[in-house]
């Protein structure tokens, strides 16, 4: 009997930016609120099926009609599981901070806001192609 492969392409119409940050995920959430004018709220922990463990990441975001802005810590909750990264091509990055919509199209704009809050040491846009595990950011 033939096997039948089912191939899935995603749009993925989102950009990425890794933050480094020492401060805890509550804290950079409400930078991000202050600096940017929104309002990031707890969310339920985002969980993750690796090849061989589930691990659960601290969410904090905002939908509405036209914007979706997520910050995700890029370690899981579970201290055993501390090489199961979001992005594990990406070890050295705290956050990752995803928006979607016409309010951050502006990359360059977008980064400058997030290079001026105090406590952020560092932030890089992630191009999608660059990312084996793109898959991730399916919600």
């Amino acid at each position: 009997m033939k096997k039948k492969r089912l191939d899935i392409e995603y749009t993925l119409d989102f950009d990425l930016y890794g933050i480094i940050s020492t401060i805890k995920p509550y804290k950079m959430a409400w930078e991000l609120n202050r600096c940017l004018n929104i309002k990031l709220v707890k969310s339920d922990d985002y969980e993750v099926a690796h090849k061989n463990s589930v691990n659960n990441y601290q969410h904090y975001s905002q939908i509405t009609s036209h914007t979706l802005v997520k910050l995700l810590k890029n370690r899981p909750i579970e201290e055993n599981q501390e090489r199961n990264l979001l992005l594990p091509e990406m070890p050295r990055f705290d956050f990752i901070f995803l928006a979607r919509g016409e309010a951050y199209t502006d990359n360059n704009r977008l980064q400058e806001l997030l290079r001026n809050i105090p406590s952020v040491e560092l932030v890089a846009f992630i191009p999608l192609t660059a990312l084996k595990s793109k898959e991730h950011f399916i919600f």
